[in-house]
């Protein structure tokens, strides 16, 4: 028998998730359900499952694991739910618009030692490792996280109460990486251009100082005003070796010149593999950013919102 697992939140990123989990041999999808009854009828009728009428039903059904891939302002109760009934969880990023949540639930799981994972995919491309060595041998000095981009379509995403912002939402993957790259921040300092759009509180940019306490210092630059992507990405200056990185090439420069690569690896279908591997008990599984790593993350992420609208500087709580 396969590894049960079931989905919350039949939106695109549930959708991508509950896809790539039918295309395993080793899994079966049990059950999806959605805040949106049609959303899940019509998911779990493309995956030839059942669609399930609320997280209380999913998760009464012998699920070795879970998916929850829901916006921003509906994590909480589901998580605990999850914790209550012993089921282990993938969530996907971010964790919640703010930490006060995030901080209960990331107690809840500690407390019951519930193998977790979460959605930064980037952290699974074979890239990101190479980018990681390099930056262990040579001391980073200066990070340059940015994310230029459009306004997503989702309606929720444009008021801060329900997606955090940009920097919770979008720009927390780069900041992921920084942390991987350079260490922990320690403190920023942000400062934002608030969005001309009366339909919207979510600001168009936000621009902040970081600092790290391997020593190295950084900018963030995000901005959401565009027609579509510009770019996503982080760059390391080292002591004698410069990082680019995004989710789709990396160029290392040394005296010796520059060399780019691409990722050979999938980062989306890894995520859930790697998830699934740990479900199953396979020794070597590949590491995953568990909630508690992922919570440090998003304190960072938090803590640049808060600066920008308070105009203080904060250092990232835990």
């Amino acid at each position: 028998m396969g590894v049960r697992v079931g989905l919350v939140g039949a939106g695109g990123v549930g959708a991508r998730h509950a896809r790539t989990l039918a295309g395993f041999a080793d899994v079966e999808v049990v059950g999806v359900t959605d805040a949106v009854p049609a959303a899940a009828e019509a998911l779990a009728a493309e995956l030839g499952v059942d669609a399930v009428a609320d997280v209380p039903r999913l998760l009464d059904r012998s699920l070795d694991g879970v998916w929850l891939c829901v916006p921003p302002f509906a994590h909480g109760e589901l998580e605990l739910a999850a914790v209550r009934a012993g089921v282990p969880f993938l969530v996907e990023k971010p964790l919640a618009t703010g930490v006060g949540v995030a901080e209960e639930i990331a107690l809840a799981v500690a407390g019951a030692g519930l193998p977790t994972a979460t959605g930064y995919h980037w952290r699974h491309l074979d890239t990101v490792a190479a980018a990681r060595a390099v930056c262990a041998a040579h001391r980073p000095r200066l990070v340059t996280a940015t994310w230029l981009d459009k306004v997503p379509p989702p309606a929720w995403w444009v008021r801060r109460d329900a997606s955090g912002g940009q920097v919770v939402e979008q720009l927390t993957h780069v900041l992921d990486l920084a942390r991987v790259l350079a260490g922990e921040v320690v403190e920023v300092r942000a400062v934002a251009a608030p969005s001309g759009d009366p339909g919207r509180d979510v600001d168009d940019a936000t621009a902040a100082l970081l600092t790290f306490d391997s020593g190295a210092v950084g900018t963030v630059g995000a901005a959401c005003s565009l027609p579509a992507k510009v770019r996503a990405g982080v760059d390391v200056v080292c002591d004698g070796a410069a990082v680019e990185l995004t989710e789709t090439a990396l160029t290392v420069t040394t005296a010796a010149g520059a060399e780019r690569s691409e990722p050979a690896v999938d980062a989306r279908t890894a995520v859930d593999r790697a998830f699934v591997d740990l479900l199953a008990g396979r020794t070597g599984a590949e590491p995953l950013v568990d909630y508690a790593e992922a919570l440090r993350t998003h304190r960072v992420a938090v803590a640049i919102a808060e600066s920008a609208r308070t105009g203080a500087a904060v250092r990232p709580g835990g």
